[in-house]
């Protein structure tokens, strides 16, 4: 498909974005992403992260880079009265008002977490922008690996997103939920989505699209309870309504813990001897920045921490 081109309403505008100290872009933008094959949050050689944002009359492109450390640039390229919901995302994507010093200050006191937590420090918890999003990474990232996982993504990605471009860079805006409903279903096998997974996202997306799951009804509930609504949905487990929370609502008070990932990746930072669940406990609520923190202790181990993105499809 070839990109599909801004229409004369779009213009581009700049904005300065406060953010809370310490910041680094390419920690956050890493652990959002995942991997540099990602289509939908692309990070540049030159430090830029970029973004086509979808949910607008037209999708509206983000550009972002970090002039100094308590700082983002933000440049805008959409109608001028999206400005401000755009902005508004870009803030939740890029975690730029969480304040992490109780995790710093319990991560100090685990001997194994306590030199990662420092290498890692400025990373803030990123947020998928809509629940759509949220739940579609957390379904297909269920019970694979990374790479395998982040393969099946791009192929939907290329499948059934839009594409844009932005100073010569292509992007995706990510699928709507009304555009994965209306795909025949061997689009989406050829994608490399089980049979399971295919009927667990179109449970998901039918809730989302029908208004019986929103993130107004999971805001209002505790984790425990939130977590209990997505469960309500087949196919959704623990660990899949968990990373919902902690990637899509920004509950840190949650950790998806036991699985074989999170268990390798804690042997890759402590050598064995450490306790993922009594790290856990020690950081209480702030759980969930043990996750990002062991993912990124994984990218690091690959390169792949402010590696360029791979956009080529």
């Amino acid at each position: 498909m070839s990109p599909v081109p801004l229409s004369r309403a779009s213009r581009a505008t700049t904005h300065e974005l406060q953010v809370a100290t310490p910041y680094r872009l390419d920690l956050t933008v890493s652990a959002l992403r995942r991997t540099s094959t990602n289509l939908v949050d692309v990070y540049t050689s030159d430090g830029r992260y970029l973004r086509a944002l979808g949910g607008f009359a037209e999708p509206v492109i983000v550009s972002v880079t970090q002039p100094r450390a308590g700082v983002l640039a933000v440049s805008l390229s959409g109608r001028a009265d999206d400005a401000e919901r755009a902005l508004a995302s870009v803030r939740r994507i890029l975690g730029t008002d969480r304040n992490l010093w109780a995790f710093d200050r319990h991560a100090r006191t685990i001997p194994w977490l306590a030199p990662l937590a420092r290498r890692m420090r400025g990373l803030k918890p990123p947020r998928y922008p809509g629940l759509f999003e949220s739940c579609a990474n957390a379904i297909l990232f269920q019970q694979v690996s990374l790479h395998a996982a982040s393969a099946i993504m791009r192929r939907l990605i290329l499948a059934l997103g839009t594409p844009v471009e932005r100073d010569g860079v292509p992007l995706v805006v990510f699928p709507s939920v009304q555009r994965l409903l209306d795909a025949d279903d061997a689009v989406l096998r050829a994608a490399g989505l089980s049979a399971g997974k295919l009927a667990t996202l179109r449970r998901a997306g039918e809730a989302i699209a029908s208004g019986a799951l929103t993130e107004a009804i999971l805001d209002e509930r505790p984790s425990a309870d939130a977590a209990l609504v997505l469960r309500g949905i087949k196919g959704i487990g623990p660990w899949t309504a968990t990373v919902i929370l902690l990637r899509g609502l920004g509950r840190l008070d949650v950790f998806p813990g036991g699985d074989s990932s999170v268990a390798a990746n804690v042997a890759l930072v402590a050598g064995g001897g450490a306790d993922a669940a009594e790290a856990a406990e020690t950081l209480g609520s702030q759980r969930g920045m043990l996750y990002f923190c062991l993912l990124l202790a994984r990218l690091e181990a690959r390169g792949e921490i402010g590696r360029a993105s791979d956009v080529a499809g």
